[in-house]
């Protein structure tokens, strides 16, 4: 079925709300966008965080509603067709973002013995760039941190052996951490 587009038509049927839309009626699209914006940035809300994301789905729904509004068949069923149609140009959006993913993994092809060597040499990598890192610390922290690593103790205990108020442990050792943090993160990523 083709709509016949009038621009003096007075917008009053259901189906002459639809046909002032796909002829690019600036007074149905002003109130379409302002009735319906809403709901559009809603429903790809609920597939995507970033604002750009979302005004991307928004904008490709908006260009979808101006090419296919002829063949919305009711304007009562207009919202469910934004609705519908947002949240699939947001999952469309989404993944256009995906990386492929390899299939098969190196270690899938490592014998279980190469394995183990292969975790080993990590655990030994990461325990030297860990012991380099705390060597770079402040006396205090640094004496903190090794108790910490030597083995599981209380804070009153950790407390007693360092003579360091217990309440200070936690800020030191938050403090602590985020130095190491910063200079072990690069090497990690």
């Amino acid at each position: 079925m083709s709509l016949t587009c009038s621009t003096d038509a007075p917008v009053t049927t259901d189906r002459s709300y639809l046909v002032a839309l796909s002829c690019g009626d600036a007074t149905a699209w002003a109130d379409t966008v302002r009735r319906y914006e809403g709901l559009l940035r809603s429903s790809a809300r609920a597939v995507l965080r970033s604002d750009a994301d979302v005004d991307e789905a928004v904008q490709r729904t908006w260009v979808l509603l101006l090419r296919h509004a002829e063949r919305i068949h009711e304007s009562a069923c207009l919202p469910g067709w934004l609705a519908t149609t947002a949240r699939r140009e947001a999952l469309a959006v989404l993944r256009s973002q995906q990386r492929s993913v390899p299939t098969e993994d190196v270690g899938d092809r490592m014998s279980p013995i190469e394995a183990d060597l292969a975790a080993e040499l990590m655990r030994q990598e990461l325990s030297r760039a860990l012991d380099a890192a705390v060597d770079t610390l402040p006396a205090t922290q640094r004496r903190l941190v090794r108790g910490m690593l030597r083995e599981e103790q209380s804070y009153d205990a950790l407390s007693r052996e360092l003579d360091i108020p217990r309440g200070s442990l936690g800020p030191l050792r938050g403090r602590a951490v985020r130095a190491l943090r910063a200079q072990l993160e690069p090497s990690l990523r």
